[in-house]
This record gives structure tokens, C-alpha cells and sequence, in this order.
């Protein structure tokens, strides 16, 4: 059986502690791989800031030098809000001989009980929560606990900082903030 690991979101846009996340679990659990997949619309917050297309080219920018990272398109071409129940569903269905690791952050688990069918949900997919050392998780729901150096950022903090003309170099990958520069994304000048 293959390992996957699967981390969701909007990346919008992707960081550094999307990838440092994906990397750790990756090799604490010993994954075969990790797939990045970008939400169309997420249910629990607003809609992206940017376009789909321009979220794909960063992620697979940010990404592109990890053989073990690729961009899973589920969600996007299904469109509309998508469920990680659906999603997990659907990626089973269609990789019967993969055993897959649902990544959150730590931030994430106290949600938990309030995501779509989570009580079915937690019966067919493995959750993976990141936390940062010294930090406990706690859940009523089975939690794989990877510790991982954790950065205080968020693509709503890099974005708020290119509003204000504040730098975010260290913050996502070189490449993605050419993309970011290039297309004039999230207000950058």
C-alpha cells in the first residue's frame, strides 16, 4: 500500500509553513508522497483573493523541487465548495491501494467536530495534526501527532503585508513571490 499524505487549502498564497508542514510529515511517516490540494471554494471561510489559475501557478511553483509534492486538481475541477469528506471520498475511490494522511495544523483540530460528516470521515482516512513541540492535542477524534518547527505565518498575513508594502521574502518561496510581482497579485507594486 502507498502512503499519501494530503494537505488542503486555498493557498492564496502558498508559504513556507504550508511546505515545512508537508515536509516533516512526509518524513516522520515515512509518506511515499505528499499532494497539495487547492480548494476552489473553501466551506468554512471567504472566497480566495485571487484567481484559481494564478493559486495553481504558485503552488506549483512553490512545490516544484520536492519530487515528493505534487498539485491534486480534485477539488478544482469539481468546482463549488468542496468538503474534505467529499474530497477523501472521491480520492479513495479512485486509489483503492493507497492508505492516505489528512494534514492540519494544530489550529485545525479543536475544529474538527464542527466539519462535515466528521464521525464518517474519521472512520476511512488517517487525520495527521501538526503541533509545535511542547504544545498538546487534544481531540475526542484519533489524531496521528507529528511535531514540526512551526512559523508564525499565514497567506492572510502575507497578504495583508504586500497591502502595506512590507516585505514577505522568507516568507513564501522566491519564486512564488516573483509570481506574486509579476501579476501584481494581492495589491504588490
Amino acid at each position: 500500500m502507498k502512503k499519501i499524505g494530503i494537505l488542503g487549502g486555498t493557498f492564496d498564497p502558498p508559504h513556507l509553513g504550508h511546505l515545512i508542514m508537508a515536509e516533516e510529515v512526509h518524513f516522520k511517516l515515512e509518506l511515499d508522497e505528499v499532494w497539495f490540494v487547492p480548494s476552489y471554494e473553501p466551506p468554512h471561510k471567504e472566497k480566495a483573493k485571487t484567481r484559481v489559475e494564478d493559486r495553481i501557478k504558485m503552488l506549483e511553483a512553490a512545490i516544484q523541487t520536492n519530487e515528493h509534492f505534487s498539485v491534486n486538481l480534485l477539488e478544482i475541477e469539481r468546482s463549488g465548495k468542496s468538503y474534505t469528506y467529499d474530497t477523501v471520498r472521491q480520492l479513495k475511490k479512485d486509489n483503492q491501494n493507497v492508505t492516505f494522511y489528512f494534514i492540519i495544523g494544530a489550529d485545525m483540530v479543536e475544529y474538527l467536530p464542527n466539519w462535515y460528516k466528521v464521525e464518517e470521515l474519521v472512520r476511512f482516512i488517517q487525520f495527521v495534526g501538526v503541533k509545535r513541540k511542547g504544545f498538546p492535542l487534544t481531540s475526542k477524534y484519533p489524531i496521528l501527532e507529528v511535531e514540526a518547527p512551526l512559523i508564525d505565518v499565514s497567506s492572510t498575513m502575507i497578504r495583508e503585508r504586500i497591502a502595506n508594502n512590507q516585505p514577505v521574502r522568507y516568507f513564501v518561496p522566491d519564486i512564488v513571490q516573483k509570481i506574486i510581482k509579476e501579476r501584481h497579485l494581492y495589491g504588490f507594486e
